[in-house]
């Protein structure tokens, strides 16, 4: 293309806490690395920002586990880097009912792991964290050393300074809107709205909730990928009780099984809040949202928080809400491909992450930069991430 402009090694599209990542990790392996963002950088239109995030390496998939574990590492290393803290450790602790199937999983994955953990029945729940929180009889509890609460939009302005500081060019207000195959020397063309276009040798598309529209703009591709609105929910410890809830008060970030599934984090953020909201949302379009929560979720938060705080948490409503967007495929595993066709593997496409993916960012970064170098990712097993399990199964994993 005559119009052409400058020439990249990698250019990554989408500067949300994934594509920030992988820049920082191309450009630190020496690649000359283009991060581009429609809008501004360390927006809140996406699913990077904010104020907390959980770390856990509870999950019933086992694969899940070694990458948290790995990235737990990766974001000390970053931390490291940088000369800043973004990753607070504390307890995690998973509850539910004792016979659910996705928790004994959990309890399986974390034995075959030799992620210490204990399970704990009512009576020793009620020692452990002295009364705070309460369950039912036939509940169990499941508390584990690898937890905590990293913060999304430092973490996000940490990979991009970094990333800067190998000597990554960073672009935002920069909108994609094709991709184009370089018959003549391979590589691609990006082109955005600005009339500008990139070369790259190497294509990274993270774009999150827009990953559907993108992708099927450039190849006619419908991914299984639908937006969700959720919303963070903050309520009001109670007076007296605000140092119980905190992460030096020993207090864990947490999940809940069942329905609603419920998590949480320890009151840091805001002092005298705690988060608890619940997994999941209301299908959207990411330009297009309510920018509030459900009655019925906040129904469901009301009840639940009584039942396992008492009357150390306000549990008349929320004093404050975030909305954010999750981008679900319909198993809830991540996609991680390269995008095929014409393009074969000079594109990768990283997305659908689900609301449970920016704990793995830093491990995703390092995949998605063995994918741009050598086509494969070392030491992890991407088959349950592919694009075609899809059209080969329809709901993929489940």
């Amino acid at each position: 293309m005559e119009n052409s402009g400058e020439q990249f090694d990698v250019i990554v599209i989408g500067a949300g806490i994934m594509g920030s990542s992988t820049a920082y990790q191309t450009s630190k392996r020496g690649h000359k690395t283009l991060l581009l963002e429609q809008f501004d950088f360390l927006h809140h239109r996406g699913s990077s920002h904010g104020e907390s995030r959980t770390l856990r390496a509870t999950y019933p998939e086992e694969y899940y586990s070694r990458l948290v574990i790995e990235s737990s590492h990766l974001w000390e290393e970053a931390e490291s880097e940088i000369g800043y803290k973004v990753y607070f450790k504390s307890p995690q602790f998973d509850m539910g009912l004792s016979d659910d199937k996705s928790l004994r999983a959990v309890i399986a994955s974390c034995r075959k792991n030799s992620i210490p953990h204990r399970v704990l029945d009512q009576r020793q729940v009620h020692e452990e964290f002295s009364g705070r929180i309460q369950l039912a009889e036939n509940w169990v509890g499941v508390l584990s050393d690898l937890g905590g609460v990293i913060k999304p939009t430092k973490a996000v302005s940490m990979f991009q300074t970094l990333a800067l500081k190998n000597g990554a060019v960073l672009r935002d207000n920069t909108e994609v809107f094709d991709i184009k195959k370089d018959d003549v020397r391979d590589g691609v063309f990006v082109c955005t709205r600005n009339g500008e276009c990139f070369w790259g040798r190497k294509c990274v598309v993270t774009v999150g909730a827009w990953m559907n529209k993108l992708v099927q703009s450039v190849t006619g591709l419908v991914l299984p990928i639908q937006p969700l609105e959720t919303c963070v929910c903050y309520w009001k410890i109670k007076q007296g009780h605000e140092e119980e809830f905190t992460i030096q008060g020993g207090f864990p970030t947490f999940a809940s099984y069942g329905e609603p599934k419920i998590y949480g984090t320890p009151s840091l953020e805001f002092p005298g809040l705690i988060k608890i909201p619940v997994h999941g949302g209301q299908r959207c379009e990411p330009d297009k949202r309510r920018w509030s929560p459900a009655p019925m979720i906040l129904d469901s938060l009301r009840q639940w928080i009584q039942e396992r705080f008492g009357d150390r948490v306000d549990s008349t409503g929320p004093v404050m809400t975030q909305s954010c967007l999750y981008s679900m495929t319909p198993d809830e595993h991540f996609v991680i491909d390269f995008l095929g066709g014409e393009f074969g593997k000079d594109v990768v496409v990283a997305g659908g992450f689900s609301g449970h993916g920016f704990k793995m960012a830093p491990v995703v970064g390092r995949v998605l930069a063995d994918l741009v170098d050598n086509g494969k990712a070392k030491g992890v097993e991407l088959k349950q991430f592919r694009l075609g399990r899809f059209e080969e199964k329809g709901a993929g994993n489940v």
